[in-house]
C-alpha cells in the first residue's frame, strides 16, 4: 500500500525557518507531481507548492520567495524549505502524490509560527 508520510512540522517563531519532508512508499514517485498543501483552522484547504516529475515548480503567491519546494527521486522524498515564517503560515500541512487520475495524501504535520 502507498503511502506518504510528512516530517519536520514544530514550533517557530516569527523569522524563523522550518523544512518539511515527505517520504513516498511505492515504485512512481519519480514519475508524480508532488504538492504541498495547507489547512488553517477554520479555513479551506490551499495550494502551497508543486513539483512535476521534470522539476517544474509552482508556488502560491503568498509564499513565493520563501518557500522552495524540492524532490530527491533517490529517497522518494519531497521538500519544503520555509524561511521568513509569518504567523499566517500556522497550519497543518499536508504532502500530496499525483499520478495520473491516482492522488495520495500524507497525514499532515502541524507548522505554528508565534508572533
Amino acid at each position: 500500500q502507498v503511502q506518504l508520510v510528512e516530517s519536520g512540522g514544530g514550533l517557530v517563531h516569527t523569522g524563523g525557518s522550518l523544512r518539511l519532508s515527505c517520504v513516498a512508499s511505492g515504485r512512481m514517485f519519480s514519475s508524480s507531481t508532488m504538492g504541498w498543501f495547507r489547512q488553517a483552522p477554520g479555513k479551506q484547504r490551499e495550494l502551497v507548492a508543486t513539483i512535476t516529475s521534470g522539476g517544474i515548480t509552482n508556488y502560491a503567491d503568498s509564499v513565493k520567495g520563501r518557500f522552495t519546494v524540492s524532490r530527491d527521486n533517490a529517497k522518494n522524498t519531497v521538500y519544503l524549505q520555509m524561511n521568513s515564517l509569518k504567523p499566517e503560515d500556522t497550519a497543518v500541512y499536508y504532502c500530496r502524490q499525483s499520478t495520473g487520475l491516482l492522488v495520495l495524501w500524507g497525514q499532515g504535520t502541524q507548522v505554528t509560527v508565534s508572533s
